[in-house]
């Protein structure tokens, strides 16, 4: 592991089912789940406002990219659909980056702009790009859900043929 880490904040519906794929990819150090990009200070689950549900992701970036971590969510949730994942509905289940500086600002706009001219979702992408807020930490009886209900609820799944094609500038050198 290297002596340095970096942070995504992403919001892609409930966050359990985020939380139990991405602590299970190379290079992921540990996961948190919480509120983000909101009006409510000191979110909570029953007191959230404007809040997403988000995962907080601490990864090893010798062992994998900002760039990797954003096409393996663009994989497991749905970034189409508007305030949802499946049956999870309103603005605390909306597809969101919150991005720590402008190089992940630049590099999660470039990846929305690559999911949408692949075509691997049927409609436009609506993944709100937004500043890094306050991410308040969830509940304990959150954390790590699934791991403790493995039969729980969950929308997310690996879909194991979406990959995004080659980029333009790759295949060009």
């Amino acid at each position: 592991m290297s002596s340095t880490t970096e942070t995504a904040i992403l919001a892609g519906g409930c966050f359990w089912g985020m939380q139990d794929l991405f602590r299970r990819q190379p290079g992921v150090i540990s996961t948190r789940v919480g509120y983000s990009g909101g009006d409510v200070p000191n979110a909570t689950y029953r007191n959230h406002g404007t809040h997403a549900e988000a995962i907080e992701i601490v990864f090893d970036p010798e062992r994998t990219s900002y760039r990797n971590v954003l096409e393996f969510f663009f994989g497991i949730h749905d970034p189409t659909t508007l305030n949802r994942q499946g049956n999870d509905l309103g603005t605390s289940y909306r597809s969101a980056i919150f991005y720590s500086d402008e190089e992940q600002r630049r590099v999660a706009e470039e990846t929305i702009a690559e999911v949408e001219a692949s075509g691997r979702w049927p409609g436009k992408v609506v993944t709100e790009v937004a500043p890094a807020a306050p991410f308040w930490e969830a509940e304990p009886e959150h954390q790590d859900y699934l791991e403790k209900y493995p039969h729980g609820y969950t929308c997310h799944f690996v879909r194991p043929d979406w990959v995004l094609p080659e980029r333009a500038e790759a295949t060009a050198s």
